[in-house]
């Protein structure tokens, strides 16, 4: 077992004996399970010093992304005071120090005047803005394990949309919520039948979770380059929205209630700046911990005590390579839609970055091409009976190679290694001669059927 947070703790909840547990306990220890990945995953440090990066470009991009965000909410006749509750709720655990805060951030925003900023202040503002939103979007892609990020284009079109249109459905479903709760016909309700009084004030209640949890589920749904699924998005935010509450209750009673001593007495006047840091720290790696929550559950093959960088050995790659090959060309024959990456690891049963890795190697190679949909589906770029396994194996074993360097003198290579390789790619040649992609998928002596010849 490779190094891993505790192997004691490891063998345990891995051992095959597990099996054998009631189904309680079995229950328990897959939870155990998840939450073992996950501190395991903060032990080795990457999400914490992204925490602290986001930290420090949310300090330099809040108010620019609050001002255009909430730019749109002016031409609604909504005023910017509107989104104090919003900001007094995320800032609650400061206590008084939060109120504080909030006017001055209030006061920034109000103080940005877009009307005068001419087309380069606007342009240098949204790019400000945008460039929080990508630095999230990059941390969430490390997390989710993918390599390939938004396009500039789309990250215009899926970024603007958020930060105009995500403010007036916000403040449109509180406004809805604080209507029905407060309206007549919910007095009257309440009046004719007692018992929908105290339901009534539960919902009063949980609405401020609910919307927590709710925005925690929209992020890790919205902001990955992939699809999420709401299963894996829900746990995801539901374990945030808990932890959220559960931590702004401890760094309120803990850290800010400690008047007379702790950062107040170190730091001074520069108290409340630490505090609002230490509080950003720690909401967005809530935020990160929930992300990757939402990538156990939705890839439980990651789920292990170690190796889950998903690297794989070159023979690995070669044998998902053909597999996925084989796949392609079935579903090519048999007229069905082409599977996206995401699909592929579903169907075999591996983990993502080889997947990606060997598509990846595919398509340079010339051998499939992605379609225009979202997220992209791969189809075979050439004719699968004309394509070799040796081509297969040749471009899953070639990606990533560098040039070797150019030098004056160019030094002789070691003696006898060339030959072997020719001799090595000779013998798989010939071993693989005359059989094609379609002769893997439907076998040599079968004929391609008839939907076939249709397309």
């Amino acid at each position: 077992m490779d190094k891993t947070l505790n192997k004691f703790v490891a063998q345990h909840l891995w051992s095959e004996a597990v099996l054998d547990y009631p189904w309680w306990r079995r229950y328990l220890i897959i939870a155990a399970r998840y939450l073992y990945v996950v501190l395991d995953d903060l032990a080795k440090g990457e999400l914490t010093l992204r925490a602290m990066s986001l930290v420090y470009t949310s300090l330099l991009s809040l108010v620019p992304l609050m001002a255009v965000s909430f730019s749109v909410l002016k031409a609604f006749g909504m005023h910017n005071k509107q989104l104090e509750p919003v900001l007094l709720q995320f800032l609650a655990p400061m206590g008084e120090k939060g109120v504080e805060i909030t006017s001055q951030v209030i006061g920034f925003i109000d103080n940005v005047k877009i009307s005068v900023l001419g087309s380069f202040g606007i342009a240098l503002l949204f790019y400000t803005a945008i460039s929080l939103i990508q630095k999230i979007e990059s941390t969430f892609n490390y997390i989710w394990r993918l390599d390939q990020h938004r396009s500039i284009g789309r990250r215009f079109a899926d970024y603007g949309s958020v930060m105009l249109i995500g403010p007036l459905l916000v403040f449109t479903a509180i406004g809805l919520s604080a209507r029905v709760l407060s309206g007549g016909l919910a007095d009257e309700m309440t009046t004719m039948v007692p018992f929908l009084a105290h339901l009534r004030e539960l919902a009063a209640k949980l609405t401020p979770y609910l919307m927590i949890v709710a925005a925690f589920t929209f992020f890790y749904m919205f902001i990955p380059n992939t699809q999420v699924k709401l299963r894996a998005g829900m746990v995801a935010g539901l374990v945030s929205g808990v932890l959220f509450q559960s931590l702004g209750w401890g760094f309120g009673s803990v850290v800010v209630s400690a008047t007379d001593s702790g950062p107040y007495v170190i730091y001074s006047g520069f108290a409340i700046l630490i505090l609002f840091m230490m509080w950003m720290y720690i909401s967005w790696l809530i935020l990160l911990v929930g992300s990757s929550i939402a990538f156990y559950v939705q890839h439980p093959e990651y789920v292990v005590p170690a190796r889950r960088s998903g690297d794989l050995s070159i023979s690995q790659q070669e044998d998902l390579a053909l597999q996925i090959m084989a796949l392609m060309a079935q579903r090519y024959y048999e007229g069905k839609r082409p599977m996206t990456s995401t699909e592929y690891v579903a169907r075999l049963r591996v983990q993502i970055q080889g997947v990606t890795r060997v598509l990846r190697a595919l398509r340079l190679a010339g051998l499939v091409v992605e379609d225009a949909s979202e997220p992209p589906r791969y189809l075979p770029n050439a004719p699968l009976e004309n394509v070799n396994l040796k081509q297969v194996l040749d471009a899953v074993r070639s990606e990533g190679a560098s040039a070797a360097l150019v030098r004056r003198r160019p030094r002789p290579g070691v003696s006898g290694v060339k030959e072997i390789r020719e001799n090595i790619d000779r013998a798989i040649a010939s071993a693989l001669e005359g059989t094609s992609v379609r002769d893997l998928a439907l076998g040599k002596d079968e004929e391609r059927p008839n939907s076939a010849a249709s397309q």
